[in-house]
């Protein structure tokens, strides 16, 4: 038995406002919930293209379920408001089971993994069940909501259209404010977890305030035989498809974005929230057009064709306001830079989004008088999710690697020009007829044009050797001059030929305190140099994970000549993976584990900086292993080093500084944890330095080079009063972005120059290398080398800056430095041709 709705029974005037912010605040919490689900599940899966997908995938499935069965059932309810209350509880009460689902597969990860031993269909399947355990009961529930809602508010079916479409405005604008409180607020407020249990409450008092105001609801009264008008195919057919071109544009437009912002979870969370707030002014658009005298179908065809058009222009707005693809924000502070990226947010998604946005909902005006409104609007979400997933699956997977960004756009304009076609026949009279010859005809242009624009930037004097749009990133490499090296996403360098012996002693020097490493890992590829440099030490074992599987395939293309046969050594196992995963579901343990430098505001960087991450490094150890953390000082400020400096002291019994070079300027330095306090043995010095290097000078001599590097002990305590990064609570990726834009405003410094200089000498004051329980065993004369070489760092860069006290430091340096220690070589120094040193390559 269905119902009928009558006027008698219309909600009450205060009920309208009441329900409206209920339903908005519905729309926040799920959004907070899908934007902490897709951080969580990334920790869980990796922070890969294809765990994204999965979850984005599963999430909508629920959806889309939830309202084909929700939309059945609120037909049958005479009183729909309480099922939404109780829907809404069940929600929340749902969400909590991921803190159980995700605990414990991620603590019976290696024994999964081992069990479906290692076949990627068969990992990927195990992932789908884990995650459709963790979202599906919530995303289910959720889906429910606005058939329900619809039912109890929606009373005349000439209403449809208004009323469906302020409720999707309403909810949708909820969604844009949950968006935009998770990215920028509540996780560095609350911590993720208190976060996600705020959002548990949002949805409690939606629930039960909902039940509250159903109580003095009257129930709808039943009817035994419906009057329904059938439904055109056609309009389910357009429900599908826009669902489909809208993921789709929204999955190019973040891709576009990626390529002029610093990319953190800040730039992130604004562009979602950006193109939220576009699909609720577009459902308050079609509300104002469900007002309208106009023939329905008119005015719908007049949205497919201005959606066509809009999309059509999006690469040329993109280009016009980006200044063709430059990277936003100037000088500004991060204020100032969140207000311009804003604005190009805006400019650039919102009129687009907005026209995309009102298709949807103005559907339901065609759709009135074909049933109840629960029953519709179930429908009509389960048809329109179901499109999302297979175009934000095709946006990521298939169009950009396939066609790039601005072609994939113009085949999405294609697809709305082309479903004017499905909503006119020729029998509609002569003004059908032109309307579809004009609309088949600018498709035809979309699909067999090209929009002739660029898809990223070249500097003066560079040329590109290769590009390719993939899934996860666009990758590309570049020549300057004569060296080589891999940019991400326009602007983010990965390495290159020009920096082969730094980069080569981001191995090299951690290696010399090991004695025999059998087993070494890297957490990160980039060109290989670095992981290359890891077979002079004639190891057992190599294991390599790149994130990113375009990097690796131009690594091995374009730089075989620098990575010591890297990819052609049986030694060698390179997984295209996420690093955390790769240690976390394989219970191999190694000698040495070497993370890369990354760029600490980047979205998801963060990970690899957390308690939980250096707990599963620490656990992935050999007896006397060493994990080694470099950090790119030209891209942390002091507090953020202390941040995850003290995070590693809050692992790793024993944690020690080293820098990677004697640099002027720009220089990096890798923070190494062990389990084991051991103190450092010169002769292994020397004997690793001979061995990679193959230099036959005496132990002493040796031992003394390498100790230059040689940066401090942690045991001193020098940053126990810094804040400890967690999963939880990231300090890092919320406050590195931050810092990036002070710097860039000049607000705040990197630790370069003075502040590098200085950072040296409070490291060996705090715990002098006389008094340092890790120099135990070296003579007095090698503990002056530490000292030595935090000397001669700071000479090069008071002598780059003109300082006229460089002279004097040059004499303390000789007069600490015995004559065979003053030239400061390096390992890979040694190696490359010619007898480099430091400060003689750099990029």
């Amino acid at each position: 038995m269905t119902l009928t709705i009558d006027q008698t029974t219309e909600p009450q005037r205060y009920e309208i406002p009441a329900l409206g912010a209920l339903f908005t605040l519905s729309g926040a919490a799920a959004l907070i919930y899908q934007v902490l689900w897709v951080r969580e599940l990334g920790l869980l899966f990796g922070s890969t293209a294809q765990a994204a997908a999965l979850t984005i995938a599963i999430f909508f499935t629920g959806i889309a379920l939830g309202g084909w069965l929700f939309g059945r059932l609120a037909a049958r309810l005479a009183r729909p408001l309480r099922a939404f209350g109780l829907v809404e509880i069940g929600v929340a009460a749902t969400a909590l089971g991921h803190f159980l689902v995700a605990d414990a597969y991620f603590t019976l990860y290696p024994a999964l993994f081992a069990l479906v031993g290692g076949n990627a269909v068969l990992e990927t399947a195990l992932k789908a069940g884990v995650a459709a355990t963790i979202l599906l009961p919530s995303a289910i529930l959720m889906g429910g909501t606005l058939p329900l809602m619809g039912q109890h508010v929606i009373r005349a079916r000439d209403s449809l259209g208004r009323m469906g479409s302020a409720l999707y405005a309403l909810n949708t604008a909820g969604g844009a404010m949950g968006a935009l409180a998770a990215g920028f607020f509540l996780p560095i407020w609350l911590g993720f977890s208190g976060a996600y249990l705020l959002s548990v409450g949002f949805d409690l008092f939606v629930g039960l305030s909902a039940i509250v105001i159903a109580r003095r609801a009257l129930p709808l009264a039943p009817e035994a035989r419906p009057v329904r008008a059938p439904i055109p195919a056609r309009l389910w057919v357009i429900a599908f498809a826009s669902g489909f071109a809208t993921l789709a544009v929204e999955v190019i437009w973040t891709r576009a974005f990626a390529q002029v912002l610093q990319n953190s979870v800040y730039t992130y969370a604004l562009v979602l929230t950006v193109f939220l707030a576009a699909l609720s002014l577009g459902a308050a658009l079609a509300n104002a057009l469900n007002r309208l005298s106009a023939r329905p179908e008119v005015v719908l065809t007049g949205l497919l064709l201005a959606s066509a058009a809009v999309i059509a222009a999006t690469p040329h707005l993109f280009h016009h306001f980006t200044g063709g693809m430059g990277y936003l924000g100037g000088r500004a502070d991060f204020a100032g830079y969140v207000l311009e990226v804003g604005r190009v947010a805006a400019l650039t998604m919102l009129i687009p989004g907005t026209i995309l946005g009102a298709v949807l909902p103005y559907l339901l005006r065609l759709m009135e008088g074909g049933g109840l409104a629960g029953s519709l609007l179930g429908r009509l979400i389960a048809v329109n999710t179901t499109g999302a997933i297979l175009g934000a699956l095709a946006g990521g997977f298939i169009l950009l690697p396939w066609v790039g960004m601005w072609k994939g756009l113009w085949l999405m304009g294609a697809i709305y020009g082309l479903l004017v076609l499905a909503l006119w026949q020729p029998s509609d009279g002569w003004a059908a007829r032109i309307t579809r010859f004009a609309a088949l005809a600018g498709a035809v242009v979309l699909l067999a044009g090209r929009p002739g624009l660029e898809a990223t930037r070249l500097n003066p004097g560079e040329e590109m050797l290769a590009f390719r749009e993939g899934p996860s990133a666009t990758v590309s490499v570049i020549q300057r001059g004569a060296a080589k090296f891999i940019r991400v996403n326009n602007f983010y360098t990965l390495g290159g030929s020009g920096a082969l012996v730094p980069e080569r002693n981001q191995t090299m020097i951690p290696l010399l305190t090991q004695p025999a490493p059998r087993e070494i890992f890297f957490l990160g590829l980039g060109t290989g140099i670095s992981a290359g440099a890891g077979l002079f030490a004639d190891p057992e074992r190599v294991t390599v994970c790149e994130l990113l599987p375009d990097v690796v395939d131009f690594a091995e293309t374009w730089f075989q000549a620098y990575v010591n046969d890297l990819f052609a050594d049986p030694r060698v196992t390179i997984h295209r993976d996420d690093g955390r995963q790769c240690l976390a579901r394989s219970p191999a343990t190694y000698d040495m584990i070497i993370a890369d430098l990354f760029t600490p505001w980047r979205a998801g960087v963060g990970n690899v900086y957390t308690v939980e991450h250096y707990r599963l490094a620490a656990s992935r150890l050999n007896e006397g292993g060493a994990y080694v953390q470099w950090m790119p000082l030209y891209q942390v400020s002091r507090r953020e080093f202390e941040i995850i400096a003290n995070t590693m002291a809050q692992v790793f019994p024993e944690v020690t500084f080293w820098r990677g070079d004697l640099y002027s300027e720009r220089s990096i330095m890798a923070i190494v944890g062990r389990n084991d306090l051991a103190p450092l043995d010169p002769a292994t010095l020397a004997a690793q330095w001979r061995a990679m290097t193959g230099e036959d000078r005496p132990d002493e001599m040796l031992a003394d080079q390498a100790l230059k590097f040689y940066a401090g002990n942690a045991a001193s305590d020098i940053f126990a009063h810094a804040a400890v990064n967690t999963d939880d609570h990231p300090l890092i990726e919320y406050l590195a972005p931050r810092t990036h834009r002070a710097v860039i405003a000049g607000e705040a410094q990197w630790l370069t120059g003075r502040a590098r200089d200085q950072l040296y000498a409070e490291l060996l004051d705090a715990l002098p290398p006389e008094e340092d329980p890790h120099l135990a065993r070296l003579s007095d004369a090698q503990r002056t080398m530490p000292r030595a070489g935090a000397l001669y760092a700071e000479w090069q860069g008071m002598r780059a800056r003109n300082d006229l006290r460089a002279g004097r430091l040059w004499q303390d340096f000789v007069a600490l430095t015995p004559p065979h220690a003053r030239n400061p070589d390096s390992p890979a120094g040694q190696v490359a041709r010619g007898g480099m040193v430091f400060g003689d390559t750099t990029e």
